[in-house]
């Protein structure tokens, strides 16, 4: 928790505004305009710094359909990933923490990254139990993580690990609760653990979070469909809301981020933080 508070001070509840970078080069859904992918992801930035977003997380979203760094995972996403990174860096003052998840399963390359851009965090996938997800097998891999982060001399970029993870099927390990699970991604050194519902823009169950809540000593985020509706369920025990989907126009996560909903997420979480 001390790592966590320091990058992240110590109100209770911290919200993480993601910005999801038009598809890169080389993907399926490139538009041929990498110079509109920067305009964009610079226009996000502004919006959340405008309202004081308490961290920023950039993700590959619009890459789909994914693959796995072991499968032809090309050096153009680290890349652009890298160069839309310091774009945010530039924008987003210093005392905002700022993190990165490339997808899917590139966390030695999102680690990478966050080293070369002083990004404060990284969001990590199959820390711990290997499971099928929707672009194939995911194998545990925290050990290969944790002394690939020794040996580039970035221990102090924290790694937040999703545990039984949306997007994915966990009945190969059906016989381990998320609380044993979120148990074993702190034996294994985890920064701190990610609850999610079943897909993107999905709520995470009030209940799991009741259920680890108390029992583990690194920091819980929720990572799917917080929304200014059901934000009370989650505020008073989680320590970070990574919100995605409901600060897009519609609540989409395709769509573009909207000004208007982080303003009023915003003002209403620090209503229940302060108040």
């Amino acid at each position: 928790m001390q790592k966590f508070e320091r990058i992240f001070g110590t109100t209770k509840t911290r919200v993480i505004g993601m910005i999801h970078a038009n598809a890169l080069p080389g993907t399926p859904n490139y538009k041929n305009d990498f110079n509109q992918t920067i305009e964009k992801v610079r226009h996000e930035a502004h919006i959340y710094k405008k309202h004081n977003v308490h961290g920023i997380l950039l993700e590959n979203m619009h890459d789909i359909p994914y693959i796995q760094q072991d499968k032809q995972f090309n050096a153009e996403t680290t890349a652009c990933m890298t160069r839309l990174s310091m774009e945010i860096k530039s924008i987003i003052p210093d005392r905002t923490p700022c993190g990165i998840q490339v997808l899917a399963c590139g966390n030695q390359q999102a680690l990478a990254i966050a080293k070369a851009t002083n990004f404060q965090f990284i969001r990590v996938e199959g820390f711990v139990f290997s499971h099928i997800a929707d672009e194939g097998f995911t194998n545990a891999n925290a050990g290969e993580l944790l002394r690939y982060r020794k040996n580039i001399d970035a221990e102090d970029v924290l790694v937040f690990t999703d545990v039984k993870k949306k997007h994915s099927s966990h009945s190969i390990t059906e016989d381990i609760s998320l609380p044993e699970t979120v148990k074993a991604a702190e034996f294994f050194l985890s920064d701190g653990v990610i609850l999610t519902g079943s897909a993107t823009g999905h709520a995470a169950n009030p209940k799991d979070l009741d259920a680890v809540y108390g029992h583990t000593k690194v920091p819980i985020l929720i990572g799917s469909g917080v929304t200014e509706e059901n934000v009370e369920k989650y505020v008073q025990k989680a320590n970070g809301l990574i919100i995605g989907s409901y600060f897009k126009n519609g609540g989409d996560w395709m769509n573009d981020l909207s000004d208007n909903r982080v303003e009023h997420f915003m003002n209403k979480v620090n209503g229940l933080i302060h108040g």
